[in-house]
């Protein structure tokens, strides 16, 4: 992995995935006690920054295998992104899901016309049902995040961040990064090492599933104890990937945790303040920005906020709990 994997796919999705603002609120600065720039990957293509990866993985494949087909297995984010970028090349998609996956991203995937595949993510291995569905059928199987392309359309976010920063007169910063198996985190990462330096990415996870915290934190990688039970879905992986997690152990910061009402209030304060939409796993990251400034260093601090793709009375919750 290298950053000119990462421009190469920026070049392959010009015209294709949406270059997001960097924004701003002069009550989330009061909250958190510094600068808060949010990048609200949440109004992508298919409401995630999944598109972008997805794009770049589909886009790099053969005529040979867009005519065969590819597979992928989510909780919903990646399915929509893949869904999505195979439609627009003519490809067919399989999508394996967690049978407890939001409702809207299930019927969300199928709507963009791929298959969905349901499976229990408590006892079922979706590594296992993804490897054994694409050998029978000849499918490419596209990861969410311990793939090369996958990566590198990731890190088409940190391009962006590092531009809009400069414009922003911000050149030292954390940059908060809602992080599952850390193919956002990762991309990021590779991208302002080469672009941005002084921006020094860290991973954002909800309580109880911090494994990628508690990897760099020993230096090898660790398993979270559980996979369900977590408002925070976007975003529960069993572990940090194998290409993932060298690339933020040598250029992360520590991980930062969240609680799930840290998340829930996020999300109420990125609506009434910034007029975004974000799912709890999209949240964790600026909800680390306003509720873990002691995690934080510097005058400034960058959150991305990952998505958007929440079911409507999760989110009405949110906004009655935690109005303003």
């Amino acid at each position: 992995m290298n950053i000119d994997m990462i421009t190469a796919a920026a070049e392959r999705a010009r015209g294709h995935i949406r270059r997001t603002p960097l924004l701003s609120s002069p009550f989330l600065d009061d909250i958190a006690g510094r600068r808060v720039l949010v990048k609200p990957e949440c109004l992508q293509h298919t409401g995630s920054f999944k598109a972008r990866g997805a794009w770049s993985a589909v886009s790099a494949l053969e005529p040979t295998q867009l005519q065969a087909g590819v597979i992928a297995f989510s909780s919903g984010n990646h399915a929509q992104g893949v869904a999505h970028a195979a439609r627009e090349h003519g490809a067919s998609a399989v999508i394996i899901m967690p049978s407890d996956a939001p409702r809207a991203k299930i019927d969300n995937t199928r709507g963009l016309g791929a298959e969905v595949v349901l499976y229990d993510r408590a006892t079922e291995d979706r590594d296992e049902i993804g490897e054994r569905m694409a050998a029978e059928r000849g499918l490419t199987l596209i990861k969410p995040f311990d793939d090369p392309q996958v990566i590198a359309g990731q890190g088409t976010t940190g391009l962006e961040i590092a531009e809009q920063a400069d414009e922003a007169g911000v050149d030292t910063a954390d940059v908060l990064v809602c992080c599952g198996g850390g193919g956002l985190t990762s991309g990021i990462a590779l991208a302002l090492e080469a672009k941005a330096p002084g921006l020094r990415p860290r991973p954002a996870e909800p309580e109880g599933f911090d494994d990628v915290a508690r990897s760099l934190a020993v230096g090898s990688i660790q398993r979270n104890p559980r996979l369900t039970g977590s408002i925070c879905d976007a975003i529960i992986t069993p572990q940090p990937g194998n290409l993932t997690f060298p690339i933020m152990a040598r250029l992360c910061g520590p991980g930062v945790t969240v609680t799930e009402d840290q998340a829930l209030h996020a999300m109420a304060l990125a609506f009434h303040r910034l007029k975004l939409v974000l799912e709890p796993g999209g949240a964790v990251a600026l909800a680390a920005a306003l509720f873990r400034p002691e995690a934080v260093q510097g005058d400034a601090v960058i959150a991305v906020a990952s998505g958007g793709n929440v079911d409507a009375d999760l989110f009405a919750s949110a906004l009655a709990r935690f109005a303003p």
